[in-house]
């Protein structure tokens, strides 16, 4: 076999099983892999931005990495937003990047670029392979960097003629191991804190699934403290039946208000909260009290239940029941933001994947979810918008028995539109909703927070997308995705429960 097959047959041994792609000419012997190793998928993404975003999504469903195939320093740099929100949430991703032969790069021909450069702000490993034996060792070196703990985003770069040389399974090594990531001495801290009774506040990250959200309601419950979830967790599973636990607010003002009062916060999976951006009115950073303490039971990028299992042990925490809120229905009056999540909360299906960037639109659908049958959600964790529909694509592949509900804000969705091609040539059960809002309402936002209460006309048209109108119903089936427009509550009510039971894509325009 030759270095790229080697490649490839070490991911699949190691359960790596889907490649999201779009490759150039120095990729094209592992496009070739592709069909000489058993058991490798290939989706095609249009856009490099798709193929990142998609691969975040599926390691949020599975906890292991997908692939990317990436076109040298340029096409991996159109795909780096959406791996700054896969590093932020930990998602475990491997990226392949193609690059010239090693001898041809001292030519700098026009695609040459500093790779590593490029790669290194959003990995947490980067390699370059240095021959065709050296591929599986380092593929079997980024897997498991890539799963950790802590999780997050590897980056092998495979020069073509690593890629077409000949190889032999026996080039492949054994990977390292990996420390468990509790810190006991943290967890003996805060059970004494907790008995105390002094001020401690508990906070949920990363992923935030049943046996976090049971964990810390059992250390709740027993101790009196506070649970808080992160603004933008990488995945929560919330839901009747599970417990319920307040967000920090987005806004740093509201933020310090909320947390006003704690002296030790104890954190699962995450570290403690700063601000998103720092703003001359407020002049801080942190938006905790000055003098509380922190305690990282376990690091970022690891299961936060690890280290909350070991505290509720170290408490003997007894279990406790939960208060279950009735199934929310489909509202009557005008659509709006608020009546739109109503409407999404009351006909989700059991099991679903929401992944969510409906931005200022999704508040409506934040209050409902609590209550809606048991799923999960994703959200935004690094800021970077053009997220959302990738990561319905990702997260369609990893779970093709799931409903998969992309809550998607119009301005955000055009960084990533044609994520609709990818849903559309696989298959994908994906039902789109657009918020059209017909504007960057986040910024209009900001704007205001300024103190530019009267904006002028240049100000307001970086802020509008009223003109022209986007029209996403053409845009969809453009891409071959089936679409309509709902203006009412009763048309979005029909739109949504015809994606709901279509098994492949399906959008729907909310205007709201």
């Amino acid at each position: 076999m030759n270095g790229a097959e080697l490649l490839l047959q070490t991911a699949v041994e190691q359960g790596v099983d889907v490649c999201f792609a779009n490759p150039g000419t120095t990729e094209m012997e592992l496009v070739g892999a592709l069909d000489q190793v058993p058991g490798m998928r290939g989706v095609l993404g249009l856009f490099e931005g798709v193929v990142t975003g998609a691969a975040d999504g599926y390691g949020r469903v599975t906890g292991r990495p997908a692939l990317t195939l990436l076109h040298l320093g340029p096409g991996f740099a159109n795909g780096i937003a959406n791996l700054h929100n896969a590093r932020r949430a930990h998602t475990p991703v491997v990226n392949l990047i193609g690059d010239h032969a090693s001898w041809h790069l001292s030519a700098d021909a026009p695609l040459t670029s500093d790779i590593e450069s490029l790669a290194s702000p959003v990995s947490l490993h980067v390699e370059r392979v240095t021959g065709p034996g050296h591929t599986g060792s380092a593929m079997l070196e980024a897997i498991a960097a890539a799963i950790g703990p802590p999780s997050g985003v590897a980056t092998l770069i495979v020069p073509q003629d690593a890629a077409w040389g000949a190889a032999d399974l026996h080039d492949v090594g054994l990977p390292p191991e990996v420390e468990p990531p509790v810190d006991g001495d943290a967890v003996g801290a805060a059970a004494t804190k907790l008995r105390s009774g002094d001020g401690v506040a508990i906070l949920l990250g990363g992923v935030v699934r049943r046996a976090e959200l049971e964990a810390a309601h059992r250390i709740a419950e027993d101790t009196g403290a506070k649970v808080w979830v992160d603004t933008f967790p990488a995945v929560l599973e919330q839901g009747r039946g599970l417990p319920r636990f307040d967000a920090i607010p987005y806004f740093p003002e509201q933020a310090i208000d909320a947390l006003a009062g704690i002296r030790t916060l104890v954190c699962a999976g995450t570290r403690a909260p700063v601000a998103f951006f720092g703003y001359q009115s407020l002049g801080r950073s942190d938006l905790l009290d000055k003098g509380c303490d922190v305690l990282e039971l376990c690091p970022p990028g690891s299961r936060g239940h690890l280290g909350l299992d070991a505290l509720v042990d170290a408490l003997e925490c007894p279990a406790a029941k939960v208060t279950d809120l009735d199934a929310p229905e489909v509202p009557g009056g005008n659509l709006d933001m608020i009546t739109m999540g109503q409407v999404v909360g009351a006909l989700q299906p059991e099991g679903a994947i929401v992944v969510n960037e409906a931005a200022t639109s999704g508040l409506g659908w934040a209050i409902t979810a609590g209550s809606a049958p048991p799923h999960e959600s994703f959200s935004l964790t690094g800021g970077a918008i053009g997220q959302g529909l990738p990561c319905a694509v990702g997260a369609a592949v990893a779970a093709p028995d799931r409903k998969v509900i992309a809550l998607q804000a119009d301005g955000s969705g055009l960084y990533t539109v044609q994520s609709l091609w990818t849903m559309a040539r696989e298959g994908l059960d994906v039902t789109v909703v657009v918020c059209a809002n017909r504007a960057y309402r986040i910024l209009q936002m900001e704007l205001h927070r300024t103190g530019n209460d009267d904006p002028g006309p240049q100000a307001r048209a970086l802020t509008d997308l009223g003109s022209p109108a986007l029209d996403w119903v053409s845009l969809a089936k453009g891409f071959g995705v089936e679409a309509m427009q709902a203006t009412t509550i009763e048309e979005l009510r029909a739109g949504l429960e015809r994606g709901l039971a279509t098994e492949g894509p399906f959008l729907v325009e909310a205007l709201i």
